[in-house]
């Protein structure tokens, strides 16, 4: 069987959506962040030597990043995936595979290092610091925040939003793959967007995944995806 490691809050919900999806029996070991620090604990170097989340054990297989652990369940169980998820991976060569291909390295290679320096640049005045040092720190968060983060999110809100006017999921008309890599960077991206009603087609996406059976289940294993405001 199937073992997922499996961090609280984390991009590693996904992997969870994509099982709860395929119907794959599997063991869910979960970990706590640190209360403090927020920091993954080490019980996960244990397991790979980066200490991160998600990682997929499959016997004598051990499969790190969450990108590299979709392509792996496409690849396992695909051909025997249930009929919605007859385009997991799109045909190659097509319209559909290209922009699968894209959402999937989109996520991670360009999207989410806005988002966490968003996050970064939004908690480093919050930590404990000399009482003289935190006046600067809030300015020089916020000028990089309006100057550099905020435009770049918006910029990636409103390219995700107008995709997402013409088809109903990132790489056409059917769940992909690019979809179980997207959710996780779509809720964080909504999250900290300051107007989620700003962007509709988003929201729409946001609303169809959450009401999917397989991604309610996911969540009421693993926790919730983000950390409750």
């Amino acid at each position: 069987m199937l073992t997922v490691h499996h961090l609280e809050t984390s991009r590693s919900q996904r992997i969870l959506w994509l099982l709860e999806e395929l119907a794959v029996p599997y063991d869910l070991r979960r970990y706590r962040r640190d209360p403090v620090s927020r920091l993954a604990p080490a019980a996960l170097k244990e397991v790979h030597p980066l200490g991160k989340s998600p990682v997929l054990v499959d016997g004598d297989t051990v499969v790190a990043e969450s990108g590299a652990i979709i392509e792996y369940l496409a690849e396992r169980f695909g051909a025997q995936a249930p009929a919605h998820l007859a385009h997991l991976e799109p045909a190659r060569g097509t319209p559909e595979h290209r922009q699968c291909r894209f959402w999937m390295h989109y996520a991670e290679g360009s999207l989410m290092n806005w988002l966490l320096m968003h996050m970064v640049f939004d908690t480093i005045p919050r930590q404990p610091m000399p009482f003289f040092v935190r006046p600067i720190a809030h300015i020089l968060c916020g000028k990089v925040q309006q100057k550099l983060i905020r435009p770049n999110v918006k910029a990636a809100l409103a390219f995700m939003d107008a995709h997402l006017a013409k088809q109903p999921w990132f790489a056409g008309e059917h769940l992909s793959m690019a979809d179980f890599q997207m959710s996780f960077a779509v809720e964080a991206a909504l999250a900290r967007s300051g107007n989620e009603s700003a962007w509709p087609h988003l929201l729409a996406y946001r609303q169809r995944m959450q009401e999917r059976p397989a991604y309610q289940r996911a969540l009421e294993k693993g926790g919730p995806v983000l950390v409750p405001a």
